[in-house]
């Protein structure tokens, strides 16, 4: 490196937050591609996700997590415990907020449990067109007076509102580091995990009620054939018969539909035709089963 070169930054940053605040919505939108699984629902995200993005002289690795609340299942606590574990394993934490909704009990409840942790915070106020300038600049002050964040900043993740300007600042608070990934890696999420994702956020879009947090996904095989296209053969778990028979549907219609959006979202994303087939089995209360939650890859 010459004298007047810059020095290569990089480091992990987490992304925290109550249920649904958009943190997903930002992870794909920072590293321009899709990842992570993005619903109106909350909890939607249940594992820690890692996107890359590579900016000139620097290379910000996003983790992704479960939304922060009061868990009342074995499941939910695995994804809060998730989200807790990442406080000192980065270099900088990313404390979202939904900025339409003010600063919440379940916001402040996030920030308690961050008491005693050093690492360096960002407050981000995202959701920002959702927001009267006068609520917003209320808000801003507000938060400043609470001095725990080196920089406040607003956004809005889906309308890619303030993006340019964040991206250089996440890298700002970054040390001097190697470049952990190629240019050409935006995950190291694996291929299974990302399909399972796919499917499960069609699952999560198309049903209502208690289904959508009742699913587990486990993609089985994948599975190039000789004539280019890739065969996937992924079970769908649910906890009840009642459910099983709302994720078929009548004559198997909710099932179909399912596998022709996931199907063509697959292809989209590896550039591959597919051909999906999905099952549906019933694990009772396995949110609560230890054992299960493991096979599903939550713990």
């Amino acid at each position: 490196m010459s004298k007047t070169e810059a020095p290569f930054k990089s480091g992990y940053a987490s992304l925290i937050g109550k249920p649904n605040v958009g943190k997903s919505t930002l992870l794909n939108r920072l590293v321009a591609r899709k990842i992570a699984a993005m619903s109106a629902k909350p909890q939607t995200t249940r594992n820690k996700i890692t996107g890359v993005v590579h900016l000139p002289g620097g290379q910000i690795v996003l983790v992704d997590t479960p939304g922060i609340h009061e868990s009342s299942t074995k499941l939910n606590r695995a994804m809060v415990k998730a989200s807790f574990s990442t406080y000192k394993d980065v270099d900088l934490i990313l404390f979202l907020i939904d900025a339409s909704q003010g600063f919440s009990e379940d916001d402040e409840y996030v920030l308690q449990s961050m008491q005693g942790v050093t690492t360096t915070k960002i407050l981000i106020l995202n959701k920002i067109d959702l927001v009267p300038k006068l609520d917003l600049l209320g808000l801003i002050d507000k938060m400043h007076k609470r001095a725990l964040f080196e920089e406040i900043i607003p956004i809005s993740a889906l309308k890619k509102d303030g993006l340019d300007l964040l991206a250089p600042l996440i890298l700002k608070y970054l040390p001097e580091g190697p470049q952990y990934f190629p240019e050409t890696m935006i995950t190291d999420c694996p291929e299974d995990f990302l399909i399972a994702e796919i499917i499960r956020e069609k699952i999560i879009n198309q049903t209502h009620f208690e289904v959508p947090y009742a699913v587990a996904v486990v993609v089985e095989q994948v599975e190039e054939s000789k004539s280019d296209v890739l065969v996937i053969d992924a079970t769908v778990y649910t906890e009840r018969d009642s459910q099983k028979k709302i994720l078929i549907g009548e004559k198997g219609a909710m099932l179909k539909k399912v596998g022709s959006l996931a199907r063509k979202e697959i292809e989209k994303r590896f550039a591959i035709k597919v051909y999906l087939k999905l099952f549906v089995k019933v694990k009772n209360r396995w949110r609560d089963n230890d054992r299960y939650i493991k096979e599903f890859g939550y713990l």
